[in-house]
Parts: structure tokens; sequence; C-alpha cells
């Protein structure tokens, strides 16, 4: 059984290191570990993942567009 817990722990490091690099792969890093997010808090009940994980992944493909439209 895939544990999605370490899953989002290796993308949250994985997406920051990206990040801090100024990689782009690191936005869709974070909107993948954003729905992961999204599925632990379905999973355990924990409802209250969802609309903070759902906003950051609004968040997170904005930014990837303005990242994008300014280094073009």
């Amino acid at each position: 059984m895939l544990r999605l817990d370490y899953l989002s722990c290796i993308l949250t490091i994985s997406s920051t290191i990206l990040l801090g690099r100024r990689c782009w792969e690191g936005w869709a890093l974070c909107a993948i570990n954003s729905v992961i997010i999204c599925v632990i808090g379905l999973r355990t009940a924990q409802t209250g993942f969802i609309p903070a994980n759902l906003f950051c992944l609004v968040v997170s493909a904005m930014n990837l567009y303005s990242w994008r439209r300014a280094r073009t």
C-alpha cells in the first residue's frame, strides 16, 4: 500500500528545493502535493485540509502562470 503521507513529505521537500532553484517543476510538484493532501484529508475525515489545499492549488497555478509568462 502506498503511504500518501510519505509521498507528500517527499513532494514537499522536492518542490521546495526546485522552487529554490527557480525551476518551474517545483510549482507542478506543489500542485500534485496539494491534491494528495486533499485525498489524505478525505480519507482521514480531516476536512480542514481540503479548502486550504484547494486554495494552495489555485495560488500555485497562478504563480506558475505568472512565472512562465515573465520568463518568456
